[in-house]
């Protein structure tokens, strides 16, 4: 092979060699652990509908792919509720991408002092964080929403639950700064429904897939900004 083969030859290798190096590499999908209540699984909706879903379906028009989420929420559950069935399922794992926690509106129906509610929250906001690889910043909690607005609230004392949503959010909102977890008050969001019917579903009592949009507005940003710092 004569000198100028050799050359042609090298060229053609060196060529493929930085064509290959220069193919981006396929960022892996996010992982997205929800734990909650009713109003994480979205009663009364579809389940296309609910706020875990519609999040993660603006995530992927950012081009951040996700695997399903995993959802561990039932309706009804209090805080300790939700924390027994975590700790007999050993399937979770503990590096989640993204963690959320919106549990508390049960403990209040039935009764429990914010005091009680506030040591329990305090440990549950603490598991969430351990599954999010011990990083709380990968972790966001959203307040509770304001039942008291719905006419069946009002039927069950609304002034009176409003105050007392406040005080466990209160609580709820100081365990997030003592623990560096990220904090969304979308309770302003959820006594919109006085004026504003379509907020609610057509149980006239849980939110609906336009009231779950806008928590999702609220969050958005910070989620999306979280998650690119961290990939």
């Amino acid at each position: 092979m004569n000198s100028f083969c050799k050359i042609g030859l090298l060229l053609i290798v060196t060529l493929g060699l930085c064509s290959c190096s220069n193919k981006e590499i396929p960022t892996p999908p996010i992982s997205y652990l929800a734990l909650g209540d009713s109003y994480t699984i979205g009663e009364s909706v579809n389940s296309s509908e609910t706020w875990p879903i519609q999040l993660i379906d603006s995530l992927r028009v950012m081009d951040i792919s996700s695997i399903p989420p995993r959802i561990i929420a039932k309706t009804g559950w209090r805080t300790d509720q939700l924390r027994d069935s975590l700790e007999n399922d050993l399937s979770i794992g503990s590096n989640y991408d993204l963690v959320s926690l919106l549990i508390g509106v049960n403990n209040q129906v039935q009764g429990q002092t914010v005091e009680d509610f506030d040591v329990e929250f305090a440990g549950m906001l603490a598991k969430a964080i351990s599954y999010a690889g011990s990083d709380p910043e990968r972790v966001i909690v959203l307040s509770i929403p304001d039942y008291g607005k719905t006419d069946f609230g009002q039927y069950l004392g609304g002034d009176r639950i409003s105050a007392e949503i406040d005080l466990y959010n209160e609580s709820i909102k100081k365990n997030c700064l003592l623990q560096g977890v990220e904090f969304f008050d979308i309770t302003p969001i959820s006594r919109e429904v006085v004026n504003d019917e379509s907020l609610l579903a057509d149980d006239n009592f849980h939110p609906s897939r336009k009231m779950y949009r806008e928590w999702v507005e609220l969050i958005f940003s910070k989620v999306h900004t979280t998650i690119l710092s961290k990939r």
